[in-house]
């Protein structure tokens, strides 16, 4: 998930104690005697349990900030994500971990602190095949109409990318995959590693993180990654945030400060992983 020049020695030690005391918690918080993080045991490029996803690598970056260990609780990511893992609680016994380090930035089945990136989804397509031009979903709107009659377009169901092909008359171009699988050996990443290129598909649009990781993963063929753009009423690009559990604002804030402390390794972090990065809008000014 990265460095700040600290000015004179005094500032230094005042941060130094500052972070000891926050790894600690507060006078009215037990302290913490890890970064105990809820993940997915098999997502990457987020997280597995080997520790190879960017969201392993944030955590870890955290977690050395703080001198505490990194510990995983790890259950699949499927509906009742976070009741069974930030909020699962036996009695007389202790949350089993404490923040997600990827939620959508708003989620509010947690305490979501602010946005530490944003991306968008991408079509991913072999090189070589006719589409090398193609930059954006405008130039793939474009091709001749019957380059995209022979087009078959892998999209998870119920998607920002299936809509799109709805609003642009190409359901017939639609090969869709469930979003939601009870196999615990499925990962969102299949759909280019095997679907794409096998080449039983001939592009994927996915989340953007997805699509980056997996396209450069993918030795043969070589793929290529177009950012969607976003249109009225159909968003393609989402700002993402960490959770943790609603009523502890002292530790939303620690993570927050850690955000905003390793912003730069964060993005440097992203950037190895292929992750599309889509700056913030600014607003107009009179909007």
């Amino acid at each position: 998930m990265k460095a700040r020049i600290l000015a004179g020695l005094a500032l230094a030690a005042l941060a130094c104690l500052a972070g000891t005391a926050l790894a600690q918690g507060a006078p009215e918080d037990p302290p913490r005697k890890a970064f105990r993080v809820c993940q997915d045991p098999n997502n990457l490029p987020f997280s597995n349990t080997t520790g190879e996803g960017f969201e392993n690598k944030i955590a870890e970056l955290f977690a050395r900030d703080l001198g505490l260990p990194v510990t995983y609780y790890s259950f699949p990511n499927r509906l009742a994500f976070i009741r069974n893992t930030l909020r699962y609680k036996l009695p007389e016994e202790d949350y089993r971990c404490d923040v997600v380090m990827g939620v959508p930035a708003g989620f509010d089945q947690v305490s979501a602190t602010k946005p530490y990136y944003r991306s968008t989804y991408a079509l991913v397509f072999p090189r070589g095949k006719g589409m090398d031009h193609v930059r954006s979903s405008d130039d793939l709107l474009a091709l001749p109409p019957e380059r995209l009659r022979t087009l078959r377009i892998g999209v998870y169901d119920r998607s920002p990318a299936s809509m799109w092909l709805a609003r642009h008359n190409l359901v017939d171009r639609g090969v869709p995959y469930p979003i939601m699988s009870p196999d615990p050996e499925q990962y969102p990443g299949q759909i280019i590693e095997r679907e794409l290129a096998q080449g039983r598909i001939d592009a994927a649009i996915v989340w953007g993180p997805i699509a980056g990781y997996f396209a450069r993963r993918v030795q043969s063929p070589e793929l290529q990654v177009a950012p969607m753009k976003s249109e009225p009423g159909l968003p393609f690009d989402y700002a993402m945030a960490m959770g943790v559990r609603y009523g502890e604002p002292q530790w939303k804030k620690q993570i927050e400060d850690l955000i905003a402390r390793h912003r730069g390794e964060i993005l440097a972090i992203l950037r190895e992983y292929g992750v599309p990065l889509v700056e913030e809008a600014t607003p107009t000014a009179g909007k």
